[in-house]
Formats: C-alpha cells, structure tokens, sequence
C-alpha cells in the first residue's frame, strides 16, 4: 500500500520532541519496515525514534579512552558478540557457573546507545559503569560523535549481506503487531537491494567501519560472522587480544577459552530460560533474536534471480574495497 500524506501520522512520531518532529520535515522519507516512514538522517536510514536518540547520543555522550563499542548493521551477529565481549572483560570478575549471561540477555549486560541509555529522552549517568565500559550500537561510523576523535576501542562485526536481509526479514516481521500485514519478501527484498533499510544503505555501513580498520587496526577490528562460525576459538583469541584482554598459555591449558566459546554459542543462549520470554526493546521479544545462526540459509528463501541481483549490488558497491563474503556453510 502506498503511503499518503492523509494517512495517520506513525504513533512513535507523536511523542517526539518539538525538535526533532521539525528536523522530520526536512529530511527525505520512505515507507518503513516496521514503522510507517524511515528518514534519511545524516546519510542513513532510519526511524523517528532512533534519530531522536541518535541526536541525544551525539549531543551528550563523552567517550573514554578505555571504552568499548561494539558495531553492527542490524542481523549480523549482534548479540553473539555481545556476549563475547562481555565475557571476554569480565572473566576474572565472574565464573562460568554463576556467569551474568545464564541469567541476563547480552542486550541487557551491553546496552545499545539508540534503544537504551539515550532511549525515549533519557540522559544517563555512565560515571558509574564499571570498566571498561561496553556499549552496543547499529549507528554507523560518521555519525558515533566523540567516540571518533577518542582512542576507545571499537570491534564491528558483519554478515553477508543474503543472510543478513533473510534475517531482518524475519525479524522485522516478528515485531510487527498481529493486526498488520507482514512485510512480502519480494518488497523487503527490493527496498534492501535500494539501500533503504535501516541503519543503510548495508554497503555504506560496512565501508565506513572496513576503510577506518584499515586505516586504524589498532582500534577499530572488523570482524566476519561466518569466519567466526567457521574457527570461534581463534576469533575469540583475536578478539581478546585486540581488547587488550589476551588469554594467557595457562588460562589455554585450562580451557578457558573452549568456556566461554560454550557460554556465548547459539545453542547454549537459546536454551537459557532467560532467553525465552520477556522484550529485548519495544516490540521485539528476546526469544526472536535467536532464529538460526546458520550460514547460507537465505538459499532456502531467495530466487535465483533475486540472488544474482544482490550480488550485482554487492559487486557494484563494494567491489575495489577488498571486503568479500562467503555466503555458503
């Protein structure tokens, strides 16, 4: 259904601040996925809401030198390197036996900066946050404010992008009130091969975190979601590392990194009570985060000849910036 100015205005647009509903007026708009319209807000897309915690984000958030973010386009792993990150930093504070992560979502542990902290007008007090500091965000590299001219530590992950739109997809999807018609794949399928999904275009958020690896790997790491499935344990080292949290030849031996592995893998996660019930953010519960974790399943919902067309898209916008993907097990 095409979207007309006479059609209600998006219920999240009502509660906005004066501020922000003027900013609206000015910016380019499509229809949403999950919302009536997204916005094109400094270069991406996205909905009423985020660009309003977005700007409280940017206007408030001062970032420390021992900070670190975690980034991702939405889908891409999110919530498994959450789990790592945190775990990885709190080893020696927490055992595995009584670890946070049995009984708190990782959403919960690491929250993101859109939906959480600078959420629905809040302004947090982070002087408290233990050290380091983990935060979550979908914002993409241009828009992070401080954390650019600060020394923190940020690790992006990313997942080719066929998986990726099968897993917005039904994601999206899930969130969406009973009374509405769900998004058809083959229009999901259309608006995400144009760039307009969230927090995208998908080619335009993982440049900016690849070409600012490459420039600075000292504190930015990228990181592929089917590299890590395919050698966890090494990625897991990798990531530790970076973090300036290296396991040590005794803590080897003593498989901690096989632990921790176990803790944060899909299989463990979905099996948790606490990851069977309750809302991850408004809308969406928990339980929706953890679908398949698999790679290559978008063979099972993509045409061949939607297939070929994505993966002009891919060639198009990505190809020259030495970013490949592999899109099967």
């Amino acid at each position: 259904m095409a979207i007309t100015e006479n059609q209600p205005a998006d219920q999240e647009e009502e509660k906005l601040s004066d501020e922000c509903k003027a900013l609206l007026l000015s910016l380019p708009k499509e229809k949403g996925w999950r919302t009536l319209h997204q916005y094109r807000f400094q270069g991406f897309w996205c909905q009423s809401a985020e660009i309003q915690s977005i700007m409280a984000f940017q206007n408030h958030f001062q970032a420390n030198d021992s900070d670190v973010v975690l980034a991702t386009i939405p889908k891409s792993g999110t919530t498994w390197l959450k789990a790592l990150a945190f775990a990885i930093v709190n080893r020696h504070r927490f055992s595995i036996k009584s670890h946070p992560l049995l009984t708190s979502n990782p959403h919960h542990l690491v929250p993101f900066f859109e939906y959480n902290l600078y959420a629905n007008n809040q302004l947090p007090d982070l002087s408290k946050f233990p050290e380091p500091r983990l935060f979550g965000t979908h914002i993409p590299y241009p828009s992070l404010g401080t954390i650019k001219k600060s020394n923190c530590k940020m690790v992006y992950i990313c997942r080719n992008p066929f998986d990726t739109f099968v897993s917005s997809w039904h994601f999206i999807n899930k969130g969406k009130p009973q009374s509405e018609t769900p998004m058809s794949l083959e229009e999901a399928f259309d608006m995400y091969c144009k760039g307009i999904v969230g927090f995208g275009p998908f080619w335009e958020h993982m440049l900016g975190y690849w070409k600012e690896s490459l420039n600075r790997p000292d504190k930015v790491l990228f990181l592929k979601y089917e590299d890590m499935k395919e050698d966890s344990a090494l990625h897991l080292k990798r990531l530790a590392k970076f973090l300036e949290y290296p396991f040590t030849l005794e803590e080897e031996r003593n498989g901690v990194i096989q632990d921790i592995e176990k803790l944060c893998s899909f299989e463990t996660m979905k099996k948790l009570e606490v990851n069977k019930s309750g809302m991850f953010v408004k809308n969406f519960e928990i339980k929706s985060l953890f679908r398949k974790a698999e790679v290559g399943d978008w063979v099972n919902y993509l045409s061949p000849k939607m297939a070929e067309r994505l993966s002009k898209v891919i060639e198009e916008r990505l190809g020259g910036s030495g970013l490949r993907f592999n899109v099967f097990s």
